[in-house]
């Protein structure tokens, strides 16, 4: 194995792909100060060590979901204009590009975006595709969009998301997600919103298999017809299922820091990234909410390695599963293996 700066510098520059970051997750810390000054949002200073220990996870914090979800209740008191979220949006693809991220899905939840403003839902999917064609333009990094909706609100705020994401399917809109807390809620009141997703031609994620049960993932390709499934870690709990996913081609978008930053797995070097991959899962590598972690790709990518038993090649291998998986038309996502192909050689 290299030594770790040797090891951290080989894999910054390698060229990368996140299939799963969200918008909301990706804040800057200076940036939300500068929000909070002005727009009156009450801090005791306006300071970014002050505020990082609401919306980061801390070292000695409990890792649980309520923890890490907690920080998203701050977060999104942030998001007070157009102009904060168009910034957000922009940063965050800044900030990707700097870790030599060349192609990213990056994912938002119109529902959470509107609150604050009362804006409708296409007024928040149209300030997320301007900022992101712009910062297209000016960093070399290709970007496309998946709108999220939650299980725990109402099937109809799911048909309304879908409609504002299938008119800007021309502007990088490529895909819908399920999040939310799936313990508690099922999936199966939102059927009919992702078939109708399936068939206007939107590829689907779902997040299931996080803090749920294994069988959660199952249902999420069968009725929700997921291409791809959002975490799904706890599919190693059901070896059946396992070779089910094998057999399915289904795509897992893992990412190792959030899972241990939420309990859901107790250390790096006990999450079950290399046995999935070894039992050939199709799995890719993500951040998930690098503000929350304080991460960027190439830091989940050196936890691979160095703590869960991955070689470059492994990391190289997933990186092309990733370009394979893209939400993208065919002739785009050959393109896309083609280049990563290329680099990665």
């Amino acid at each position: 194995m290299l030594p770790d700066d040797q090891l951290l510098q080989t894999i910054r520059a390698l060229p990368k792909i996140e299939l799963h970051r969200h918008l909301e997750g990706s804040f800057r810390l200076d940036t939300m100060v500068t929000i909070a000054e002005k727009y009156g949002i009450e801090m005791p200073e306006y300071d970014t060590e002050l505020l990082r220990p609401f919306v980061q996870m801390m070292p000695n914090e409990t890792r649980n979901a309520q923890h890490f979800l907690g920080k998203f209740m701050t977060i999104r008191q942030f998001f007070r204009s157009p102009e904060v979220i168009q910034q957000a949006t922009r940063e965050a693809i800044a900030d990707a590009a700097a870790d030599n991220v060349k192609y990213m899905e990056l994912r938002f939840t119109p529902r959470a975006l509107s609150n604050i403003l009362q804006c409708s839902y296409y007024d928040v999917v149209g300030w997320v595709c301007d900022a992101t064609e712009q910062a297209c333009l000016d960093y070399p990094i290709q970007v496309r969009l998946i709108v999220s909706m939650n299980r725990h609100e109402s099937p109809e705020i799911g048909e309304h998301v879908l409609a504002a994401a299938v008119e800007n399917r021309h502007r990088g809109v490529t895909a819908i997600d399920l999040a939310g807390n799936e313990q508690q809620f099922s999936a199966e009141p939102f059927r009919s919103t992702f078939y109708k997703a399936k068939e206007l031609g939107l590829g689907v994620t779902v997040h299931a298999g996080e803090w749920g049960e294994p069988s959660n993932i199952r249902q999420a390709v069968e009725e929700l017809h997921a291409d791809r499934i959002g975490h799904g870690v706890r599919a190693y709990e059901n070896p059946e299922l396992v070779d089910w996913l094998v057999e399915r081609g289904t795509v897992l978008e893992l990412c190792p820091t959030s899972n241990v930053h939420s309990g859901v797995v107790a250390d790096w070097n006990v999450h079950p990234l290399q046995y999935l991959f070894a039992s050939h899962v199709r799995t890719t590598i993500n951040t998930d909410d690098p503000l929350i972690s304080n991460i960027v790709l190439s830091d989940e990518l050196c936890h691979a390695v160095q703590d869960m038993q991955m070689t470059l090649d492994d990391v190289k291998r997933q990186t092309i599963t990733a370009a394979q998986s893209a939400f993208l038309s065919d002739d785009e996502r050959a393109a896309l293996v083609r280049q990563f192909t290329d680099w990665l050689s």
